[in-house]
């Protein structure tokens, strides 16, 4: 684990305005750092493909802030922990955050099994904690069953189950209408944040017009997917939906070098940063997903300063948790100065309050009373996120068609429905 410097210079690759922007839209205004400094954990996965953003765009939000003054008088100093993709370490780095660093909130994670387990010790430790990247239903629904105790864990990624339900709606405007998709098979991981996830899956298809021909859900250890390919493709499915984040790398070549002749979408982790194409050789080419945000899309008038801020200091665009760490920091920093204090309680409070315009959209949280609660609201007028199709080494918006005006493209080998 390592402890960030806190840093006062002028971020390098981020304009003035950009800054000023991103501080004067969350009521953060440029003022001398004088006072005592707001503390915040942030825990991610370093060597994970799709990890590796939450932390970089968490110090991105911090320099940022600092470099104009602080907020509210205050510097924020960001600790830096990385839990090696293992609930165990994460919560050990929790832990260290709270007893030995003394923060007044963390940031943690994008995996499900690892917020999970850090969720009671929010609750017992009485930190208020927001996670980025983890989706399964299973964190709000803590809070929804027991409020009182899990009131200080607040969900900052789109649930599993109305992720699937804004896949769907995807894939009904994208591949049912145009090219007359009829049938799939569900591909997962079997993790915690698939369960929701393909639960959803089997509801929302056929709502869609998709039947469901077949449902896998393969251990994320698994190092060749040619018998599941082989599996697939025997039931002749017009569409293969996948709920992959742990893994990425391997079905999308074992895909592509195949020629399996169906295309693939649906929430792909991995495929959400830019390093992808790199990673897979190419491979990823066709390959849809849902996602935060796309490069030169405007969400809002803040995704794209951001994304451009975080391209020109780590060389890559950020994956889907990038987006909502950044926003993250601006949300606790809100919240510590709509509460005038960082004491726990308080910040809770300020927090279910949140009514903030981040990357993605805008952000308020579920209440108490919602079976969701302390999740991120999800719709028209929130967070939708977007899919985004591998073009050409390129990420290419495709939908919704009000900010994407990207078309599909596939690969020789796949044999669309309408063909």
């Amino acid at each position: 684990m390592k402890r960030s410097k806190h840093l006062t210079r002028w971020l390098s690759g981020v304009s003035g305005a950009a800054a000023i922007l991103a501080l004067s839209s969350a009521g953060l205004h440029p003022a001398k750092a004088d006072g005592p400094p707001l503390k915040i954990g942030v825990i991610g996965e370093a060597s994970s493909v799709a990890g590796a953003s939450l932390t970089k765009a968490a110090q991105l939000a911090v320099d940022q802030i600092n470099a104009q003054g602080g907020f509210n008088g205050q510097p924020i100093q960001l600790f830096v922990y990385d839990d090696h993709s293992s609930a165990s370490d994460a919560v050990r780095a929790f832990q260290r955050a709270v007893n030995q660093d003394h923060v007044n909130a963390v940031i943690a994670s994008y995996i499900s099994e690892v917020a999970l387990a850090v969720e009671p010790w929010a609750a017992r430790l009485h930190m208020p904690t927001i996670t980025p990247g983890a989706a399964s239903t299973a964190i709000p629904g803590m809070v929804h069953a027991n409020y009182d105790r899990y009131k200080y864990m607040f969900h900052g990624w789109i649930n599993s189950k109305a992720l699937a339900d804004v896949i769907c709606d995807g894939i009904g405007d994208l591949l049912v209408k145009p090219y007359h998709v009829q049938s799939a098979v569900v591909m997962s991981e079997d993790a915690a944040w698939t369960k929701p996830l393909d639960d959803e899956y089997l509801q929302c298809l056929p709502k869609e017009g998709v039947k469901v021909l077949g449902h896998v859900r393969f251990n994320p250890d698994t190092t060749d997917f040619t018998p599941i390919f082989n599996n697939i493709e025997a039931l002749h499915p017009n569409l293969i939906v996948t709920g992959i984040s742990h893994v990425g790398v391997q079905p999308t070549v074992q895909w592509h070098d195949l020629q399996v002749p169906i295309p693939m979408a649906g929430q792909s982790s991995q495929a959400t940063t830019s390093t992808f194409w790199d990673d897979t050789h190419g491979a990823t080419e066709g390959v849809i997903t849902a996602s935060a945000a796309a490069p030169g899309v405007a969400v809002t008038p803040k995704t794209i300063p951001f994304t451009e801020a975080y391209e020109k200091r780590y060389g890559a665009t950020p994956a889907y948790d990038g987006y909502t760490a950044y926003d993250d920091v601006f949300i606790i920093a809100d919240a510590v100065k709509r509460a005038g204090s960082t004491d726990p309680d308080k910040m809770v409070t300020a927090l279910e309050q949140t009514n903030y315009v981040g990357t993605l959209g805008r952000v308020q949280f579920y209440g108490r009373n919602d079976p969701f609660t302390h999740a991120m609201k999800v719709g028209p007028g929130f967070v939708t996120g977007v899919d985004i199709q591998w073009q050409n080494g390129k990420q290419v918006c495709v939908w919704p068609s009000n900010i994407c005006h990207g078309k599909l493209v596939f690969p020789s080998f796949i044999k669309l429905a309408a063909q």
